[in-house]
């Protein structure tokens, strides 16, 4: 329209003198015009891509703050855990300093003669509740009821030709046999009450040897000693040779593998537990006459320790098995060896046989230093 006006403005006036000022002032007025338009759709333009590259940013940035917050989440999970490791491994550490300086008090107490107390821990008091139960089923109104055990112990023939209960009880056969064999037979128990006692002894010792007395723990002879002296064994770097007081007015030899567990200054004036009735056996040339009780773990060997008011020559009973050791063990029957693998320190530290303490009557129970559940050698 603008350039229509301008051809009818040229067509009335001819004169270039106002017709040149009019074009000029026309030519300008379409420049803005122009100009005007084109920037702003170039504003425009400009503008969504700005928007579009804003919105990518913004996605970019929220993308980055999600892998960011799951990478924090990991290495806190990480963490923690390392650090429970770390904690449970510290804690290992300190349970075996305090056993250690636990057991290094408990010694240093019984040098300096404090008396040690055990006490009765839960699987203890639970046994005791339990026996408790049994003894109440064998009661029934007030009246113990007779065990299948018990009857069939009172059945039981007595040694040395004795007469059982049965026979008691039985009418004596016809034409007076009966009467003549119960002469007979005390004539011959006379006669062996009137033999020495060296017979008697001979024949314990045998009974002791037969296979019919019992397996069990009361064969060993245990004993309370003291080791007055200790010296390397002269052929045998890992050996020690002790003499032993277990009062009999006379020392044992006992040669023990301890050199690499316990130092000979903590050998010297020990109170231990010691096996009196192996056979005698030479080791490396030197005699020995017993066995020193140990609790042997993998990493570490301890001795046993008796109750501290123990005096030499305690003997070491079971209250669960009340035979009578051995005079000594046939080494053919291999008895140690075959009780051995029950011979162990419960949790508590006790010394047992098949859960039946080590018992110094009326003192108290044997116990390792730090050791529990582990074999005694």
């Amino acid at each position: 329209m603008l350039i229509i006006s301008v051809w009818r403005a040229l067509s009335h006036h001819t004169n270039l003198s106002t017709t040149l000022p009019l074009l000029k002032k026309t030519y300008n007025s379409t420049s803005l015009l122009l100009y005007s338009s084109l920037n702003r759709m170039a504003t425009e333009a400009d503008f969504e891509r700005v928007k579009a590259r804003a919105d990518l940013t913004e996605k970019i940035l929220a993308d980055l703050q999600g892998q960011i917050e799951a990478i924090k989440k990991a290495a806190i999970k990480k963490g923690g855990l390392s650090e429970e490791g770390a904690l449970i491994k510290e804690n290992g550490e300190l349970k075996k300093e305090i056993e250690s300086i636990r057991a290094a008090l408990i010694l240093a107490e019984i040098g300096n003669g404090v008396r040690q107390f055990q006490l009765p821990s839960k699987s203890a008091l639970s046994a005791v509740g339990t026996a408790k139960s049994v003894v109440s089923t064998n009661l029934v109104n007030g009246v113990k009821q007779e065990s299948v055990d018990e009857k069939s112990k009172v059945q039981k023939v007595e040694v040395a030709g004795k007469k059982t209960k049965q026979n008691d009880t039985e009418p004596p056969n016809a034409g007076g046999k009966k009467a003549k064999t119960d002469k007979k037979e005390k004539g011959e128990e006379a006669e062996s009450k009137g033999g020495s006692s060296s017979k008697k002894k001979s024949a314990t010792a045998a009974e002791d040897d037969s296979g019919d007395a019992a397996l069990d723990v009361s064969r060993l002879d245990l004993r309370v000693g003291k080791i007055v002296s200790v010296e390397k064994h002269p052929d045998a770097d890992s050996l020690y040779v002790e003499q032993v007081d277990v009062g009999e007015g006379r020392n044992r030899t006992v040669v023990s593998g301890l050199v690499k567990h316990i130092p000979i200054n903590a050998m010297k004036d020990r109170v231990a537990v010691f096996m009196c009735n192996l056979k005698p056996a030479k080791m490396r040339g030197v005699l020995s006459e017993g066995m020193i009780m140990c609790a042997v773990g993998a990493e570490k060997t301890e001795i046993l320790v008796p109750p501290t008011d123990s005096v030499i020559g305690d003997r070491v009973t079971f209250d669960e098995y009340p035979g009578t050791p051995d005079v000594q063990l046939n080494p053919k029957k291999k008895i140690w060896e075959t009780l051995k693998p029950d011979v162990r320190t419960n949790a508590d530290r006790v010394a047992t046989y098949k859960g039946a303490p080590f018992n110094i009557k009326g003192k108290g129970f044997v116990v390792a230093p730090t050791l529990a559940n582990t074999q005694i050698s």
